[in-house]
């Protein structure tokens, strides 16, 4: 029981923010606009399914006026740039946020919550996936 314990506070209190400094130097180039790390994250698989199924994951995520970038230390979990091709979705339920990836049963959402001004994330998430559906 101990060991369960220690397991779900270390899990807690994972870093996951730390970028390369090619990474850092893109994402000022682009121009900041929003970022969180080490949040909290649900990301389920074949969202809308009947057999989907998901998992807590704890990730940053790092939003420029070009790209939005999720991810564990620099690797990337989703990633949507004006040269992405897939489908992507933001919606909101109140304060949580879901970033919707891919179709059919690649389908994968990632729900989170801000620490605050829920709509200004949307409406910046939404602002990227534009310019990827522009293209």
């Amino acid at each position: 029981m101990a060991c369960l314990g220690l397991a779900l506070l270390t899990t807690g209190c994972q870093k996951t923010g730390k970028l390369s400094p090619a990474l850092t130097a893109r994402f000022e180039k682009e121009g900041i606009v929003r970022r969180a790390d080490d949040l909290d994250f649900r990301r389920t698989i074949a969202a809308g399914r009947r057999d989907s199924s998901w998992e807590e994951r704890r990730a940053s995520i790092v939003v420029t006026k070009e790209s939005v970038f999720l991810h564990v230390n620099g690797q990337a979990l989703v990633e949507i740039t004006p040269r992405s091709t897939g489908f992507y979705e933001i919606s909101r339920d109140h304060d949580r946020l879901s970033l919707r990836a891919g179709g059919g049963k690649s389908a994968a959402s990632w729900s989170f919550r801000p620490s605050e001004d829920a709509d200004g994330w949307t409406k910046d998430i939404r602002a990227v996936i534009k310019k990827a559906k522009a293209r």
